[in-house]
């Protein structure tokens, strides 16, 4: 009697995946702890240090699609376990640091691990849940959108108590230990026999490789959309700080649920909560919509909310919410973005592929300076209509321009690979 095959339980892959994103996500949003107490330490100009968490940036990104190819090559355990070692040595590396020129090499390691541990995890929920790739692709991307809020005190409080070299070395081993250990509970994605895609989302059956998936336009406009909404984003949220300096409500005390804070920490904290909360949320409603109808309606709703920041941004209130409702309106991207890539181009090779893809998100970096040039003189009324203009330039592009194609695209594809099969059953 033959034995019924066992298949892992995806949840608790999915949890996993979210805990590494967690975890790993300090890497990024944990080090402005660090910046002035190592100012403090060697007096390097402060622009100097943050060079390092560029390079970080650099080097986290660029690289996912390498990793993301070694995760469809040998699966995700042995690249998340490389990206928890390499993450850990980083961090110890940035202890170690007396000179600028190990700073960077430290952050060179850092990115290169928390690159490996983001682009496994995210391309791996793909494979897991084809039936429910936004939800899951936008709950594995909210882990790092607010893992490092629950360790951020701690973290805070190391550093004041016995030093940031101190917490750079004990949380990076800790860091490191947890993926580790993650990582030895996720095999290679292997799903029951009839799993899916997203019913109401229309699929490929074909599968392209990375090197493939450049080669098309269609790709290449689903990539313009990403930088143009990732730009007009980070040019708007790196700003917010500065504006609400200039527009004199940083420091106005405001109360929330209860709890007092400067108006910009209170905001910020706002912020990260809308960023986190719209991934899994746009990511499901994109599951049952379609994945251009939700780009084209958040994507005109970014544009929507930076317009009210100009327009009411100078009242606390005003300020506080537009800048809430951008953030929500932004950070849905990484869901929305990876899913649609696995519906265009395949579940198979779905780590490198949307590991190709988040490029974007560096390219989209590139274009952050254009925003301190276009609010020479405090004028940040330019900055915001910019940013307005390209999401509501990507939004028309999503609904009318790249649904269609895509559709027709997919459909050909579904042909192509519907007759290839009749043709191996008649052989």
């Amino acid at each position: 009697m033959a034995t019924q095959e066992k298949y892992p339980n995806r949840w608790v892959q999915l949890v996993l995946g979210i805990v590494c994103m967690a975890t790993v996500a300090n890497c990024q949003y944990g080090w402005t702890l660090f910046v002035a107490p190592i100012e403090d330490k060697y007096h390097w100009a402060r622009t100097a240090i943050q060079l390092s968490f560029t390079i970080f940036i650099f080097f986290e990104t660029w690289l996912v699609p390498i990793e993301g190819w070694a995760v469809d090559k040998f699966g995700p355990r042995p690249v998340i376990m490389f990206g928890a070692i390499m993450a850990t040595i980083g961090w110890v590396m940035y202890s170690w640091a007396s000179s600028l020129a190990f700073l960077y090499a430290a952050a060179v390691i850092t990115g290169m691990g928390a690159g490996a541990v983001y682009g496994t995890c995210s391309g791996n929920s793909l494979k897991w849940f084809p039936d429910k790739r936004g939800l899951a692709a936008g709950a594995t991307a909210a882990g790092f959108g607010a893992g490092a809020a629950f360790t951020v005190v701690p973290v805070a409080n190391m550093i004041n108590s016995s030093g940031y070299e101190q917490a750079f070395f004990v949380f990076g081993i800790l860091q490191g230990i947890v993926i580790f250990c993650c990582a030895i509970f996720m095999p290679r994605a292997k799903l029951p026999p009839g799993t899916k895609a997203v019913p109401r989302v229309i699929s490929s059956k074909k599968d392209f490789t990375p090197t493939q998936i450049v080669r098309q336009p269609i790709f290449w406009l689903i990539y313009v959309c990403f930088v143009g909404v990732a730009s007009g984003g980070i040019m708007a949220t790196a700003s917010f700080g500065p504006v609400s300096r200039d527009y004199g409500l940083d420091k106005i005390p405001v109360t929330v649920l209860g709890v007092t804070l400067p108006l910009l920490t209170m905001a910020m904290s706002i912020d990260n909560i809308c960023n986190g909360a719209s991934r899994p949320i746009m990511g499901f409603l994109s599951d049952r919509f379609g994945r251009e109808n939700i780009m084209f309606v958040v994507f005109m709703g970014e544009a929507a909310a930076l317009l009210g920041l100009m327009q009411f941004g100078r009242t606390p209130i005003g300020f506080m919410f537009f800048a809430g409702m951008t953030f929500a309106c932004w950070g849905e991207i990484f869901s929305l973005f990876p899913s649609m890539c696995a519906d265009t181009f395949g579940s198979k090779n779905a780590a490198g592929n949307a590991g190709t893809l988040y490029t974007a998100k560096g390219t989209s970096s590139l274009l952050v300076p254009l925003a301190a040039g276009l609010a020479k003189g405090g004028n940040w009324n330019r900055t915001f209509i910019l940013s307005a203009c390209i999401a509501a330039t990507c939004s028309i592009l999503a609904l009318f321009v790249l649904k269609p194609w895509r559709r027709k695209f997919i459909e050909n594809n579904n042909k192509e690979m519907e007759a290839l099969a009749a043709a191996q059953q008649q052989a």
